[in-house]
């Protein structure tokens, strides 16, 4: 990542839909000397005051106007209008009109939504070739994408903030909707595509997976089960998913780690245990790469009541 950015730890208001959303309202538009200045430095590709974070993350104006930064991408955004930055993306936005300025922030870390029933279309989700990003030029030219992600990020907002019985299951959804409204109008084939045959192929080794992800498992026994060789395996498992093989597994045996710290309380190692690591050092390594915490932290940070961002 580049020199001098920040990067931003998102704090999810539900652990297990693994998202944060809420609204920003700004009066104070920025000082015509820092518009040029944060002009030039994205045409001289210096980003020392941007930020990233590892969620994905949509912008929807809902008054005024605002200007967004990718390093590809400069982005005036007015009401109703939507932004889209993919995991890990540096970025940065001000504001460039006079006026009130009113915006939601949707933060979501896609990676949770992976599991066996939507393996196949959420692989297309990767950014294995491109940020998701180059996906902007869908709200920019269809209309009805627009309009109706508008309509399912509100719907996001509205459910998170009454809470009702059932709001996972709303939220939920309408995340899958929305993710199906780019799937279904990348007219320029901007999300990675593979061969669905490839998935169907290699589906047994994603059941062994499901079936032994608290035992030792290994790429060798996995590629046997297929009568592939270990280097046809972990090519073709690339292309099909994404993600390797050994990535694959160990994502399945944190998500596994994360719903025993917070649905029981046995002991750390028994959870590294039971997640199929053997040692604690490397769980803990593990788990720090996947959370940016320690499993108590995460035990503690979403057992404790969760606070609406500011």
């Amino acid at each position: 990542m580049y020199s001098g950015m920040h990067h931003e730890q998102v704090v999810y208001q539900n652990p297990f839909l693994a998202m944060r959303i809420w609204q920003n309202d700004c009066k104070d538009t920025a000082p015509e000397a820092v518009q040029l200045q944060v002009e030039q430095d994205w045409r001289q590709k210096q980003y020392a005051e941007w930020h990233y974070h590892e969620e994905v993350e949509f912008l929807l104006i809902l008054k005024g106007e605002l200007t967004a930064f990718c390093t590809e991408e400069r982005l005036v955004l007015r009401k109703g209008d939507i932004c889209l930055f993919g995991s890990s993306e540096p970025h940065r936005t001000i504001q460039t009109k006079d006026g009130n300025l009113s915006y939601l922030v949707f933060q979501i870390d896609l990676r949770k939504y992976w599991d066996q029933s939507t393996l196949t279309s959420m692989r297309h989700f990767s950014e294995v070739l491109r940020p998701l990003s180059t996906l902007n030029y869908i709200y920019r030219e269809c209309r009805d994408a627009r309009t109706r992600s508008a309509a399912l990020i509100r719907d996001i907002f509205k459910e998170m903030n009454e809470g009702q019985l059932g709001y996972e299951l709303a939220v939920s959804s309408r995340i899958k909707d929305l993710l199906l409204l780019l799937l279904r109008h990348d007219e320029r084939k901007q999300l990675n595509y593979s061969d669905n045959q490839l998935a169907h192929r290699l589906q047994p080794a994603i059941d062994y997976v499901e079936e032994r992800l608290g035992n030792k498992l290994s790429v060798v026994e996995v590629s046997s089960l297929l009568n592939m060789s270990y280097t046809h395996f972990i090519k073709t498992f690339k292309k099909a998913f994404g993600m390797s093989f050994i990535d694959f597994v160990s994502y399945k045996r944190i998500r596994k780690a994360e719903q025993q710290l917070l649905t029981s309380d046995i002991s750390i190692a028994e959870v590294a245990e039971a997640a199929g690591v053997s040692n604690l050092g490397h769980f803990y390594d593990l788990f720090q790469r996947y959370n940016d915490c320690s499993p108590k932290q995460f035990r503690d940070r979403h057992k404790a009541p969760a606070l609406s961002p500011q």
